[in-house]
This record gives C-alpha cells, structure tokens and sequence, in this order.
C-alpha cells in the first residue's frame, strides 16, 4: 500500500497543493497542521504504525516529513525496519525503494548535517567576533536615549508609569523597566543595522 503524508507549519496554510500531489500516488493520506519542529507529531505516528512490510510512504518534499537531518534518518530506519520505502515526489534523489537511492539518501543527509554544523561554526565565530569588537546584538532599544532621560525625569518627579509610558507610545513595564543613566551604555545602530553602544 502507498500512504502520503502532508504537513503545513500554521493552521492558516492550506493542504490543498500536497493532497492533489499525492492523490496521484497515495491510497490514503495522513494530514496535519503542524510546526516540522513538533517532535510530536500525531498524524505521522499514526502514519508510521499502520506502515507495514512493502508499503512505501510518498512526501511532496523532503521538508514536509522532517527538519533535520537526524528527525529524518531516524523516520527513514524506522521504515527499513518495517520493510517499508520511502519517496519524495520533488527529489528524485530520495528514494529508499531502490539501493541507488537508499545510499544517496544517506549520503544526502550526512552531507546536510555537515553544511548545518558549518553554518553553525560560522554564526558562532561571526558572534563571537562581533561582541569582541563592542558590537551589541539584540533588539533595538523601545525609546532614544532623550526619550528615557525624559521618562526617567518624569518618573523620579512622580508621575504615574501608566501616563508616561502612553507619552511615548510603550508599556507601562518598559517604563519600569528603565534604570538611571549614569554609566549605563546606549545603543546606537551601526550601518548594518546592529547596534553599538555610546
């Protein structure tokens, strides 16, 4: 028997576009609206117990059954253990029903985890780099620097948070949230869009 599964991120996705597809392969599909992320994930547990020895699972992509590496390998070894196949419809490449593809699958999915543990390197290093250069990362600040010496004055003169913080158009916490001046680093932007204190 061949089962599709089909997954979207968020509930205002439509499913529409991957039933079609594997209404041309698929005599049952299991559907959900779930995040890739969701480690559980109910349709494809119901998928992956009712698969057995010489049913193949059809995806639209790749990226629809697993987001990492790791999520895949384990659901592809779990179908090898069943005697089942899996295919992808948009990579040819990733079919387990054939040992050509069984072995590109493998070696796709190593040479994945490795891009993403560069990627990774990379982002830490530029991180590290960045804060060691004075860079600070993160969000830009609610208010400029004359708006919280304002706030500030405001609030050591006893005006209410709740009237201050509707001056300037932010909550009543960012208001509370602020603390004195003095000595306290301002973030400026940075051509990049990054922010530098001052």
């Amino acid at each position: 028997m061949i089962y599709g599964y089909a997954r979207v991120s968020t509930g205002g996705q439509s499913l529409a576009a991957q039933h079609d597809a594997l209404g041309l392969e698929a005599s049952r599909i299991f559907a959900e609206k779930i995040s890739g992320a969701e480690s559980n994930r109910p349709h494809l547990k119901r998928l992956l117990r009712s698969v057995r020895a010489g049913d193949v699972v059809v995806v639209t992509r790749l990226d629809r059954m697993a987001r990492s590496t790791r999520d895949l390998l384990n659901i592809l070894a779990e179908l090898d253990h069943k005697k089942a196949g899996f295919r992808s419809l948009n990579d040819p490449w990733a079919d387990t029903t054939t040992p050509q593809g069984r072995l590109i699958v493998t070696i796709m999915g190593g040479m994945a985890e490795f891009e993403r543990e560069l990627i990774r390197a990379r982002t830490n290093e530029g991180r590290a780099r960045a804060v060691a250069a004075g860079v600070k990362l993160g969000r830009r600040p609610k208010l400029t620097l004359a708006q919280r010496q304002s706030a500030l004055a405001r609030r050591a003169a006893g005006e209410k948070h709740q009237v201050i913080a509707s001056a300037f158009n932010v909550s009543c916490s960012t208001i509370s949230r602020l603390k004195p001046m003095d000595g306290q680093p301002y973030w400026m932007p940075n051509l990049d869009g990054k922010y530098n204190e001052t």
